[in-house]
């Protein structure tokens, strides 16, 4: 067996065909590290779809394509690794149950969480391997005073991905290299120029990867019929003003598709799946201080003992906002906000953030 220096790893880069992952592959290459590309196969897209030149996601034919002519510009080895029936337990399956509740949840937060940095890193092992890499826009330090990982903010704030990966663990930052870290998109994309990557133009996938025409209605109507009962929309007097077709076709925040003649615009503020009611009001109603989150991970801290100030975003685009955390039981936590923030959304994650770095994040309840 040929031993490779000690500078030198043996790394599994998470290869999606897309530019970002690519790079990252190319990168590590050029650094030395021997270098393995692996595509997931995580869900079996219709053939008309999976053929579609225009399919803009991660989950198609064309993607482990590319991801192989990559692998082949740059002479590694490129595996594809079926990991159909767990993505569908975990992942999938979580968000058909999710919008059966009336929740809007974030697939791409439990693919991180279970797929990538769960099920990628046991298989990683089985190579020998140091480390997984992906194509993320983020920065994992060592901090030796706390003697922890610390999870921060890429370069590039226009694409910044540490809110996707908060519930990354201490053994899994570890194991785990961001070669973009500190670099912006358009550094990735010269880079990929210079290499002549195949996929150095190609567009960014935009789309959830299993719902890739962005019609969750068609995608779920089999998988929760209970979520497509007709059923009243109520003010907050609970007085009856329309009839939806669906809970599955309202989110906290939503404006349009109710069809109600009123005198002001009308929100959704909630939605009640066990009595299959939507809740609706103005603009202003739609404001909330607090909320509770549950499915914490914890990044900065190994313990949350007492009430901490922090910066909190409610949604991957939404501005920081100043903040208390304070610690409940069963290891959830309330958030309290200094300035009350719109539409906080039941299935969506919070995140918490001091300066760069990534404290910890849990689920909305």
């Amino acid at each position: 067996m040929v031993k490779r220096a000690k500078s030198q790893k043996k790394v599994v880069v998470a290869m999606s065909g897309g530019v970002d992952s690519s790079v990252a592959a190319a990168l590590l290459q050029e650094q030395g590290h021997e270098v393995i590309g692996i595509t997931m196969n995580l869900f079996s897209l219709p053939k008309e779809i999976c053929r579609s030149e225009n399919l803009k996601s991660c989950c198609g034919w064309q993607a482990q394509e590319d991801a192989n002519r990559v692998a082949i510009a740059l002479g590694i080895s490129h595996y594809v690794i079926d990991f159909r029936h767990e993505f569908e337990r975990t992942v999938v399956e979580d968000f058909s149950r999710e919008y059966g509740r009336g929740r809007t949840p974030n697939p791409c937060i439990r693919c991180n969480q279970f797929i990538k940095f769960d099920l990628l890193l046991e298989r990683a092992r089985n190579l020998e391997a140091d480390h997984v890499a992906t194509g993320h826009y983020a920065q994992i330090e060592f901090d030796p005073a706390a003697g922890r990982y610390l999870l921060k903010k890429g370069k590039d704030r226009d694409k910044d991905q540490s809110y996707f990966l908060y519930t990354l663990t201490q053994a899994q930052l570890a194991k785990t290299l961001f070669p973009l870290a500190g670099l912006t998109k358009k550094d990735v994309r010269n880079i990929a120029a210079r290499l002549a990557l195949p996929v150095a133009q190609k567009e960014e996938s935009q789309e959830i990867c299993f719902v890739p025409d962005r019609n969750y209605a068609k995608f779920l109507r089999e998988r929760i019929p209970q979520a497509f009962r007709p059923g009243p929309i109520v003010d907050l007097q609970n007085r009856i003003i329309g009839e939806h077709e669906g809970i599955i076709h309202f989110t906290v925040g939503q404006r349009k598709g109710m069809r109600i003649a009123a005198p002001h615009p009308l929100y959704v503020l909630s939605i009640d799946a066990e009595k299959n009611t939507i809740v609706v009001g103005k603009n202003e109603e739609l404001y909330r201080s607090r909320l509770e989150a549950s499915d914490v991970n914890l990044i900065a801290l190994e313990k949350l003992a007492e009430s901490k100030p922090v910066l909190a975003k409610i949604r991957y685009k939404h501005a920081e906002a100043k903040a208390m955390i304070s610690p409940l039981e069963g290891g959830r936590i309330r958030v309290e906000f200094e300035k009350p923030q719109r539409a906080i959304t039941p299935g969506q994650a919070v995140v918490f953030y001091d300066g760069d770095a990534v404290v910890g994040g849990g689920i909305i309840d």
